[in-house]
């Protein structure tokens, strides 16, 4: 078998790997009650009671009993078999508005395609696809240092003529609603030769061995609406950028699965910045981005340049 396709074959078995054993591990560290460990919750938590009909009742556990318990809702109190029970979840109470659990935003450390000022927590990672032939996968190493990277996908080309990208990130909390992070991507592209296809001589025409962005992000404000500014300075091999470009976004979060998000890039010595627009639809550990990418010009085609990402979160 060819060294190359060997090669992807390994990746594609190990991001496989990850995230169909994910679910698994996921599912072992939230805080679910079982039969065996019922237990009447703190006045800052509400449960979640599944019964084996797909039943959801929001409330909590009042009285636990040999065979039943007594769970009150809103509407009353309920006596409830334990026969009946598949599962109890119990989450902040903070967390039910308007009688509907607004599950934790899987997406915090990232807007599209520039990431937020927040930190994947230890143990904690996505799969990102975007636009199908870039896809990626990033870990949080520590609460403080997170890993990624992944490689472009284009059809028919060979290893050495796809583009390869690192993208490490170190962050704090830096306030109640305040957090900070610096960190780079680097890019590793093919070389070209003079008719502009990839080569392995060493005739090239300005043909850079790495690009990439060294970035410091702040990002203000809760999971469901904030705010992120990011400064970064793009180079060329050795060669630096004299001047930052600048990221201006955030994201607000309108239902328990709709948020609307924006990324705007003002680049140095241009004269329109870049801007975007568009809907998250998102779930516990999948999402989808749809949005729109522009420029603020007279040139500008009307509506815009679709973009569309994948994320798995595990």
């Amino acid at each position: 078998m060819d060294k190359k396709r060997f090669f992807l074959i390994i990746l594609f078995g190990f991001l496989l790997t990850i995230i169909t054993s994910s679910p698994q591990r996921i599912y072992a560290q939230e805080k679910t009650n079982t039969i065996s460990n019922l237990k009447i919750p703190d006045s800052n938590h509400i449960q979640i009671l599944i019964t084996i009909d797909g039943a959801a009742n929001l409330g909590r556990i009042i009285e636990i009993g040999t065979d039943e318990i007594q769970f009150q809702t809103e509407i009353g109190k309920l006596t409830i078999p334990l026969s009946k029970i598949k599962e109890i979840k119990e989450v902040p109470a903070d967390s039910i508005r308007k009688g509907e659990y607004w599950y934790a935003n899987p997406n915090t450390t990232r807007l599209f395609f520039s990431p937020t000022g927040r930190m994947l927590r230890k143990g904690e990672g996505y799969f990102a696809d975007y636009y199908l032939f870039f896809p990626a996968i990033t870990y949080g190493i520590t609460d403080n240092i997170t890993i990624g990277g992944g490689m472009s996908l284009f059809p028919g080309a060979d290893i050495d003529e796809q583009i390869f990208y690192l993208t490490p990130k170190v962050g704090l909390k830096a306030g109640k609603n305040l957090n900070l992070a610096i960190g780079a991507l680097l890019i590793k592209v093919p070389k070209m030769d003079n008719e502009g296809s990839t080569t392995d001589n060493s005739e090239t025409v300005d043909n850079p061995e790495g690009i990439g962005i060294l970035y410091g992000v702040g990002t203000y404000g809760t999971a469901d609406a904030s705010f992120t500014l990011g400064l970064g300075y793009g180079f060329v091999d050795n060669d630096f950028a004299d001047k930052p470009m600048l990221v201006i976004g955030g994201e607000k979060r309108l239902t328990t699965r709709i948020a609307l998000v924006t990324e705007n890039w003002i680049f140095p010595e241009i004269d329109n910045p870049l801007v975007s627009c568009g809907i998250r639809f998102f779930g516990e550990k999948l999402s989808v981005d749809l949005a729109l990418i522009n420029t603020l010009s007279k040139e500008a085609v009307f509506p815009g340049f679709p973009y569309v990402d994948f994320v798995f979160n595990f």
